[in-house]
């Protein structure tokens, strides 16, 4: 970005361009599929391919022309092809839900143990402020204390 003064928006226009062969951006996408081939791998999901494609994102229902009367351009994507998006987001949808369940199954503990918590905090704050405050002669305080 920095040699070529392009900052992150022109950079992955170029890198979403299927005619951009600029060995930078050859780099970057091979950077791009490392990332992912080692955030699949850490989910231990290494039966997904890392392959990415250039696809359209969407269709445009007209065939518009941008404010110099020229076609507009498509807008095509370097990403994973539809299966595979698909599938990370099932296996990522069935993980959260797995997890979700298990901190429900253990919400009782963990309630519990907040509460237990938020009570104790409680308490040490009273018997700080308590032993901290001024105390009138024969008179009873406030924290049990009776001397």
């Amino acid at each position: 970005m920095v040699r070529n003064n392009q900052g992150l928006t022109d950079t992955y226009n170029r890198f979403h361009d299927a005619d951009e062969r600029h060995p930078d951006i050859l780099k970057l996408r091979e950077l791009h599929t490392q990332m992912d081939r080692a955030v699949l791998d850490a989910y231990g999901w290494q039966d997904i391919s890392t392959d990415c494609t250039f696809v359209l994102d969407y269709e445009d229902e007209e065939e518009e022309e941008n404010s110099s009367g020229r076609q507009k351009k498509k807008p095509w994507r370097y990403r994973w092809p539809e299966e595979v998006h698909d599938e990370v987001l099932a296996r990522l949808l069935e993980l959260n839900q797995k997890r979700a369940e298990e901190e429900r199954l253990a919400g009782t503990n963990s309630e519990n143990k907040t509460k237990q918590k938020k009570g104790t905090k409680k308490t040490i704050k009273a018997q700080k402020i308590a032993s901290t405050s001024p105390t009138i002669p024969d008179f009873p305080s406030t924290s049990g204390d009776t001397s």
